[in-house]
């Protein structure tokens, strides 16, 4: 939740604590290692980074909770988790992602276009307006 809540806040997107945190208070649960995965990077004890998949379809999942300590952005870690993300949904046998990421967080949308994601529409979720992306692997 500290890395969750720190990464937010730099960017103006923390909205509190609230039902919309749910899946990591229940992380075992919700990203299960059948259909999902959960990753963290840690240096020095410390959590930097994160990342995780959840099972959308049974060809889909949806990509979530992509995190990295500001003090660490632009080091190529959120680009490290999200291949391991990646590398694993091909191996449970996903055919594609896709997810949702607000218009002010910047430095997610260059990564998700560096992967290889392609936009797809807009929307607004919780007051954020968000843009939506696909990939197929």
């Amino acid at each position: 939740m500290e890395l969750h809540r720190t990464a937010m806040e730099r960017i103006g997107a923390f909205k509190g604590n609230g039902h919309w945190d749910h899946d990591l208070q229940n992380i075992e649960d919700v990203y299960n290692e059948i259909s999902g995965e959960f990753l963290v990077l840690e240096t020095d004890g410390k959590i930097i980074a994160m990342g995780a998949f959840k099972k959308t379809s049974e060809t889909l999942a949806e990509v979530k909770r992509m995190r990295v300590l500001p003090e660490f952005q632009g080091k190529g870690f959120g680009k490290l988790i999200y291949c391991k993300l990646e590398e694993r949904a091909k191996e449970i046998g996903y055919s594609g992602f896709h997810l949702e990421t607000s218009e002010i967080q910047v430095a997610a949308q260059r990564l998700y276009l560096s992967v290889g994601f392609k936009k797809t529409g807009r929307t607004i979720i919780d007051g954020f307006n968000c843009i939506l992306y696909e990939k197929q692997f």
